[in-house]
């Protein structure tokens, strides 16, 4: 039996960083842990020097999560002159002087062109839990989210949710496997009501519980250390069957 944190993510655009090619930002279809370990260490109010606790953290996290409400993928394009006088010469950074870009002048002071990829008005519903271990439990880690430390955002940090994540009706529940957990949640609709409830695309840990899930490798681990991405795991990624609103 596992408790579980269930969490409505809401937002007009959200992002689940794939890695960069070239000047595209992809996304993953799903959250990563790295992306959860950081929502949740910004409502507790830690920082990138808690290395060692965000490290543990994302080692502990376990989730299920599913789309009700499918999004659409929009590419976002983005340009920025570094040669103007503002980011050229003019001091803004909190030392007083700008910081550039380390290689040539096309580096430094060029047109740099960037594509970044958005998951736009869809709504997804996640199971959380976090196995034992030390700080945080799961009592506080709710409490985190129910009065973040931070303004939280989901990705991104233009990426700001619509609505509060915690579930407003049962924001924790108890079942045999995350899984399940998530099986147990109503779907939503647009609006927030109960929506559509047949087959819904999803994504659990790799367990041999029967589904209509295929194994997937996702690159969502973080080396929290040295602020990089570094790490891959598997996971299922499928159709989760839905049993009616009740």
């Amino acid at each position: 039996m596992i408790r579980a944190l269930i969490l409505r993510l809401d937002a007009p655009w959200m992002s689940f960083g794939a890695p960069i090619v070239d000047h595209h930002g992809f996304i993953e279809r799903f959250p990563g842990q790295a992306m959860l370990t950081g929502l949740i260490a910004n409502a507790l109010g830690w920082d990138h020097g808690d290395a060692d606790r965000l490290q543990a953290l994302q080692k502990r996290l376990v989730f299920a999560a599913r789309w009700d409400v499918p999004p659409q993928e929009v590419v976002d394009y983005q340009t920025v002159d570094l040669g103007q006088p503002k980011l050229r010469e003019t001091g803004w950074t909190t030392r007083g002087a700008p910081e550039h870009r380390k290689g040539g002048q096309q580096a430094k002071y060029g047109t740099h062109i960037r594509l970044r990829h958005y998951w736009e008005d869809g709504l997804m519903t996640l199971a959380l839990a976090i196995e034992d271990g030390e700080e945080p439990n799961l009592n506080e880690i709710r409490a985190a989210l129910r009065r973040p430390a931070r303004p939280l955002f989901l990705g991104r940090k233009s990426c700001l949710p619509a609505r509060p994540l915690l579930d407003p009706q049962d924001p924790m529940v108890e079942a045999d496997s995350i899984l399940e957990a998530l099986k147990k949640i109503p779907v939503w609709s647009r609006n927030g009501t109960c929506g559509n409830t047949t087959r819904l695309e999803a994504c659990w840990p790799s367990t041999p519980e029967v589904c209509n899930g295929a194994m997937e490798t996702v690159y969502d681990l973080r080396d929290w250390h040295a602020q990089l991405m570094t790490g891959e795991h598997r996971r299922m990624r499928g159709v989760l069957p839905m049993g009616k609103c009740e």
